[in-house]
């Protein structure tokens, strides 16, 4: 049997540019431990490969000792390590890949044609190719393993049947004719494990959410290949997560927000919006009761102000004019930031109009 421990995408040195600096540099520490925890699941797993498809940095601007660590690190993994460099970081003279001396047990591929490497002790050979610009076409193209190559596995940065044919859209067609047993995947940052023909091929998605397009859990995968049958299990590395959430305001957003909580959010990153027809909430209020339970909080107002707003637009006079035409922006308008200016607009001039005391915005 051959275990694999399998990951994309770390995005090392990810800039985190919507938090605050401090918390920033903070996610990039998180960052450099979750290599760590990858080689301690690893050697826990008792693993003989390891497979890193591409994007491992974020971009050519790497602080040095992250990938110093990340060298040391791999170094002390028990498995044969292997990494296919993606369209994040794509392999080149001044990148990382070739500038740092890595670790005997690491291979990384170095060309867009496919290179082989016959593992003896497991009777397996692990194909590969590498990016060597942002963009790439075509590295899996008429490919075909040799039955002769024992276990065949290949590593590559890549899309299956991508839309986004700048980062190796690879076609169901080529993955039947392969002949390969595992098919690694990295680009996609959402997990995807699928059967083509008697090729295993998975995506596992990247280990650390960096943003609210990247919510919920996630993590690497592991396989265990034998024989031809190969099993694949997501493995969460627990680190922490960013989630979306919409809550109807009602009367007190405060009470309805707890309520909507889950348990333990101290450690994730949350978006709050709120939604519904009521009073404008007080946002900073909301912000300074909420921001305790979270490590991170973006708070959004997509709440509608009380129909009682547009009471007067059939009005024959000028308020009835004036909110004539704001309700026509208002509904024509998709921003629900805009929306709520132009509310904030009717409610102050219908004020202005009655001789009323204009009201806080």
């Amino acid at each position: 049997m051959i275990r694999i421990l399998h990951a994309a995408d770390l995005h090392l040195d990810s800039p985190f540019a919507a938090l605050a600096p401090q918390q920033a540099a903070l996610r990039r520490e998180e960052q450099r431990q979750m290599v760590l925890r990858l080689a301690e699941e690893c050697n826990r797993l008792d693993c003989q490969l390891l497979l890193l498809a591409g994007d491992l940095f974020d971009s050519e601007l790497v602080y040095r000792e992250t990938a110093e660590l990340l060298c040391e690190t791999l170094g002390g993994v028990w498995a044969h390590v292997f990494i296919a460099p993606g369209n994040h970081d794509p392999w080149g003279p001044a990148s990382p890949y070739a500038t740092l001396r890595w670790p005997d047990n690491v291979h990384i591929f170095r060309s867009r044609s496919v290179e082989a490497v016959h593992l003896k002790d497991l009777n397996a050979t692990v194909y590969g190719a590498a990016f060597l610009e942002p963009h790439e076409t075509g590295l899996l193209e008429g490919f075909q393993a040799a039955e002769s190559d024992g276990t065949r596995i290949m590593l590559v940065h890549g899309t299956l049947e991508g839309a986004d044919t700048g980062y190796n859209p690879i076609s169901r067609r080529d993955v039947e004719r392969s002949g390969l047993d595992y098919l690694a995947l990295g680009h996609s940052h959402s997990r995807d494990i699928q059967v083509i023909g008697k090729t295993t091929v998975v995506n596992p998605g990247c280990p650390m959410g960096r943003g609210f397009d990247e919510t919920g859990p996630k993590g690497v995968c592991y396989a265990e290949l034998e024989n031809g049958v190969c099993r694949v299990e997501p493995l969460d590395l627990g680190f922490r997560v960013y989630e979306s959430l919409c809550v109807p305001a009602g009367e007190d957003p405060l009470a309805a927000v707890e309520a909507a909580l889950p348990e333990n959010t101290q450690q994730d990153i949350y978006r709050i919006t709120l939604t519904g027809t009521c009073p404008a909430p007080d946002l900073e209020a909301l912000r300074t009761a909420l921001a305790p339970r979270f490590y991170g909080l973006e708070l959004v107002d997509s709440t509608q102000p009380p129909l009682e707003l547009w009471k007067d637009l059939g009005e024959d006079s000028l308020k009835g004019e004036y909110l004539r035409q704001l309700k026509a922006c208002y509904d024509a308008e998709e921003d629900e930031r805009t929306r709520r200016l132009v509310a904030e607009a009717a409610k102050l001039g219908v004020a202005l109009m009655e001789g009323r005391e204009v009201p806080e915005l």
